[in-house]
């Protein structure tokens, strides 16, 4: 049982891990597979890579990722589920597939409680509420007037429906008293895509996806979702102090 709960502590990921092959000794003996149920590019992405890299140095093992993408991460989630219990698949989570999808779905494929074992937090992955330049705000409380004066016109990208960055979106509906339209897509890669492309407004992004685009300028930040400002961006500040009072969005990855 040590062992077993020594090389999940290493793993940081939500697995299929039978404790009687962890104590076999040999554990990983064979390639593991990190189903990733996003497309390649955005935060789930990027973690699970870097995860990957500093398990294959720890296990001496070939990691490949596989990204499974769709549904809002019903798709790679189901395909883990269904993977042999050998501890050889690993499946990247977080908040969206593996909690908020069983209170939106009726008919899930997958049950988050028995069909996965969770090892560990991983990450906890901070949002920034950025926007196309040629959308004219630089605050939240321009966007909130801005969605206002127009409201259904105005839309917000995200990386699945259900995720962390769509129900920022909607809960900013909420409490803004707005009425932003929702654009889901198979990652937070390919919404980041649309957005600097102008093909789409908004969106709530993981910072990890947003940085360099934020850094060229392609993108504007405007605030962060979490409770509180972070280190990595001091000047930014959060969606409730700049104007949306209770609002606070927190992501993580396991």
């Amino acid at each position: 049982m040590m062992k077993c709960i020594a090389v999940a502590a290493v793993t940081g990921l939500s697995s299929i891990i039978p404790c009687a092959v962890m104590a076999a000794g040999n554990y990983p003996a064979k390639p593991i597979r990190i189903i990733v149920p996003v497309a390649p590019g955005g935060g789930a992405d990027i973690t699970a890579r870097a995860l990957a890299r500093k398990l294959s140095e720890t296990w001496k093992q070939q990691i490949v990722i596989d990204n499974r993408p769709g549904a809002g991460g019903i798709v790679g989630l189901e395909i883990g589920a269904r993977s042999a219990p050998d501890g050889y698949t690993l499946v990247q989570a977080s908040i969206g597939p593996l909690t908020v999808n069983p209170a939106l779905h009726r008919n899930l494929p997958y049950d988050s409680v028995r069909d996965f074992a969770p090892v560990t937090r991983a990450v906890s992955a901070l949002n920034v509420l950025v926007v196309h330049p040629s959308l004219p705000v630089r605050s939240v409380k321009d966007l909130v007037a801005y969605a206002r004066a127009s409201p259904g016109k105005l839309s917000f990208g995200s990386s699945g429906a259900g995720r962390a960055d769509h129900l920022a979106g909607e809960l900013f509906n909420r409490l803004a008293q707005v009425k932003m339209q929702h654009v889901p897509y198979k990652g937070g890669a390919p919404a980041m895509i649309d957005l600097v492309a102008g093909q789409i407004p908004l969106i709530f992004a993981t910072v990890s996806t947003a940085a360099a685009h934020m850094k060229s300028g392609r993108i504007r930040s405007i605030a962060l979702t979490s409770g509180q400002r972070s280190d990595i961006l001091p000047d930014l500040p959060t969606v409730a102090e700049a104007g949306v009072p209770g609002f606070a969005v927190e992501n993580w990855y396991g």
